[in-house]
């Protein structure tokens, strides 16, 4: 909602400083800020599109830095992430995603989350859940 469009406008100034030294962080930044402003247009052109893609590309190129961070470092498992590289092809056939919704990934998280909760002997659980 119009909460993430505001943190948008100043995450990456406000994440700057933090990442002084990791430019390429900071690239990967940008482009999923380029992504997401870009493919809310309410209509796209060829142009439009390659800025995209573009953005995409530069995501594939720095993904990498963050996945460090992640326990199997891979992001098949990431919905959202996942579904980014099929948006060209979602325009071109379905038109504009500027109405486009991650309500039914958000909740399939929820239920998973719960779920590897519940698998967890409850000691030390979230490295139990991450791996479940």
């Amino acid at each position: 909602g119009s909460e993430y469009k505001d943190m948008l406008k100043v995450w990456l100034a406000a994440l700057a400083p933090l990442l002084k030294g990791h430019p390429n962080h900071l690239k990967f930044l940008k482009s999923v800020t380029d992504f997401i402003l870009i493919a809310k247009y309410h209509s796209h052109t060829e142009t439009t599109l390659r800025y995209i893609q573009d953005a995409l590309h530069s995501i594939s190129r720095n993904i990498h830095l963050f996945l460090l961070y992640r326990h199997n470092q891979s992001i098949s498992k990431i919905p959202k992430i996942h579904s980014l590289f099929h948006y060209i092809k979602c325009i071109k056939e379905m038109g504009s995603a500027d109405n486009s919704d991650t309500g039914v990934s958000e909740a399939t998280h929820k239920n998973l989350i719960k779920d590897g909760y519940r698998a967890s002997n409850k000691v030390d659980y979230i490295p139990q859940m991450l791996r479940w």
